[in-house]
């Protein structure tokens, strides 16, 4: 078994060139391909900064990204306080090699692994002690110079920068929840919206604004405009919310799967003097999506 760990919050550019070194080494061999990841994030566990973290992927999309990707085998380990406290040599003896077979595994350049913290030059040493054979890989960076990382990709959504995210993830950031009633006011002006509650609460909104974005649901994919934020024109609350208006789309899907993919930002969310005013920007905010 040759084995890449890690956490692998998105499966982003970065972590496409470990996994797909992993699956080339593995097939080289004969050999299988396993990815060992953990679930919660560290930082929940350990209250490292955790009420600011938000993921990137939830568990399930994080493992069908990486079966699709042609990894063998993903198996995730429960994250506890316990689990934490092992040291490098002991996971690499314990799980990689006593419970997996791991017969090789792979560093990358900001692996971190154990509770010695030790560096990658550092975990190569103690893995070959453990009889592993060590395959390293590089950073990886896009036009520009810019060292793809989870924390880069987190800020960028952040701000509302899908389109730099999207270059950096390899694919565009989408969220996916179940639809929930709403105040219905959309409807009154002429954009019903399906209002989404997340299925992992801990997944990163995109910063408030109005977003161009693709939308699948009943088995379908439509286009359409989404908006984040606090709907400053009708509410007077700071509850943040995610409402898409479907094109071309007036079906009741209350209830069900949504998901909506975000292509680029549009505007920032504002509020406005009257509905007449707010139609009047919906209108020319859904001729730009379309345009685009």
């Amino acid at each position: 078994m040759v084995i890449a760990t890690g956490f692998f919050d998105g499966v982003h550019l970065g972590h496409r060139h470990v996994l797909g070194q992993l699956v080339k080494e593995a097939r080289d061999r004969g050999d299988e391909s396993m990815v060992v990841t953990f679930w919660p994030h560290p930082r929940n566990v350990l209250q490292d900064d955790a009420r600011n973290l938000r993921l990137l992927t939830s568990l399930p999309e994080k493992k069908e990204i990486l079966l699709g990707l042609g990894v063998d085998r993903v198996e995730v380990l429960p994250f506890t306080r316990a689990f934490s406290r092992l040291t490098t040599e002991e996971y690499f003896r314990e799980y990689i090699i006593g419970r997996f077979g791991g017969k090789a595994v792979l560093i990358g350049y900001d692996n971190r692994v154990g509770s010695d913290l030790l560096t990658p030059d550092e975990i190569e040493t103690v893995a070959k002690r453990t009889g592993l054979e060590v395959i390293r890989t590089d950073s990886v960076s896009i036009p520009g110079g810019i060292v793809v990382s989870s924390t880069k990709i987190r800020e960028a959504i952040s701000s509302g920068d899908v389109e730099s995210a999207a270059a950096m993830l390899g694919y565009e950031y989408s969220l996916v929840g179940v639809v929930v009633a709403g105040n219905h006011l959309g409807r009154t002006i002429g954009f019903p919206t399906a209002n989404m509650r997340l299925y992992e609460p801990l997944k990163l909104l995109p910063g408030n604004g109005v977003y161009s974005v693709e939308v699948e649901s009943l088995g379908r994919r439509f286009r359409g405009m989404c908006n984040i934020g606090t709907r400053p024109t009708v509410n007077a609350g700071t509850d943040r919310t995610v409402e898409t208006n479907i094109f071309g789309f007036d079906e009741d899907i209350y209830g069900l799967d949504l998901k909506v993919t975000f292509l680029r930002k549009i505007r920032e969310e504002r509020r406005f003097s009257s509905l007449d005013e707010l139609k009047a920007q919906l209108e020319h905010d859904r001729k730009v999506c379309l345009e685009a």
